[in-house]
C-alpha cells in the first residue's frame, strides 16, 4: 500500500497514561475501603478504559451498591483534575512525531477518551502541535471498534482511508482499522490485556517499539 497518514490511538499507544488513570480509579477503590489496584493490573487494564479499572478493583456486590455510573463519574472527575501528573510519551514518540511533521506527513489521533479530557490533555502536550485531527469518543455516535471514526479522521485529513495506516495497542483498534480499509499494526508496547495474544488480531504488522515504527514508516516513505 502506500501511506500518506498515520492515525494512531492514544492511551497505550502514544502516552502512558497508567499511572494518572490508576491514581483516579485508586482514589475511588480505596475511598471505598478496599485495597489499590496494582502495576501489574493498571498495565493490562488501562486501555480497556474506567468501567474496566473500576470493575477489576470493586466487587459486584459493592458496584451495584454504589452503582457504577456515579463511581465512574467520580474517577473521571479526578482524572479530570490530574490529566498530566504522572502521563508521559513513550519513549521514541517525541520524536517519531516530529519527524512525521518535519516531513510534513498528515497524522491525528482516534482515540475512545471523551473529548472533555482528550482535548485539555493534549493541549498540555507540546509535541501534539502538529496533530490534524482529533477524534475522542463523543465526537461521533459511534466509538471504536466502529470504523467511524477512523472514516472521520481520514477525511479530515484529506486521504483516502486505503491510504491511511492506523497503530493502536486494542483488539478493538484493528477491528475498527480493518473494517475502514487502513493498514494497521499493533502497538505491542502498550497495554496488551492479560491473555490477549496480539499476533491473532489480525493486523498487518505487530511492532515491539515505537522505534521499529519509526523505521517501517522511514522506509515506507524513503521513495516519496
Amino acid at each position: 500500500m502506500q501511506v500518506k497518514a498515520v492515525l494512531f490511538d492514544l492511551d497505550g499507544t502514544l502516552l502512558d497514561t497508567a499511572g494518572d488513570m490508576g491514581a483516579a480509579a485508586n482514589h475511588v477503590i480505596t475511598g471505598l475501603g478496599l485495597p489499590p489496584l496494582s502495576d501489574e493490573v493498571l498495565s493490562c487494564t488501562t486501555s480497556d478504559g474506567s468501567y474496566a479499572l473500576l470493575k477489576a478493583g470493586i466487587h459486584p456486590e459493592l458496584i451495584a451498591q454504589q452503582g457504577l455510573e456515579q463511581l465512574r463519574r467520580q474517577m473521571l472527575a479526578f482524572y479530570g483534575e490530574n490529566l498530566c501528573r504522572r502521563t508521559r510519551p513513550y519513549d521514541g514518540v517525541a520524536e517519531l512525531l516530529g519527524w512525521l511533521n518535519q516531513r510534513r506527513i498528515p497524522w491525528g489521533v482516534v482515540t475512545n477518551k471523551p473529548a472533555a479530557l482528550t482535548v485539555p490533555l493534549l493541549a498540555g502536550l507540546p509535541l501534539f502541535a502538529g496533530c490534524g485531527v482529533t477524534v475522542s469518543a463523543d465526537t461521533l455516535p459511534q466509538k471504536k471498534p466502529h470504523p467511524a471514526p477512523l472514516l472521520f479522521a481520514a477525511e479530515r485529513l484529506a486521504v483516502a482511508a486505503e491510504h491511511c495506516i492506523y497503530i493502536g495497542d486494542h483488539r478493538r483498534d484493528i477491528e475498527a482499522g480493518r473494517a475502514a480499509g487502513m493498514a494497521t499494526m499493533v502497538a505491542a508496547w502498550g497495554y496488551i490485556s492479560r491473555g490477549e495474544d496480539p499476533h491473532s488480531w489480525q493486523a498487518d504488522l505487530v511492532l515491539d517499539s515505537v522505534n521499529s515504527l519509526e523505521n517501517w514508516l522511514r522506509d515506507a516513505f524513503s521513495t516519496d
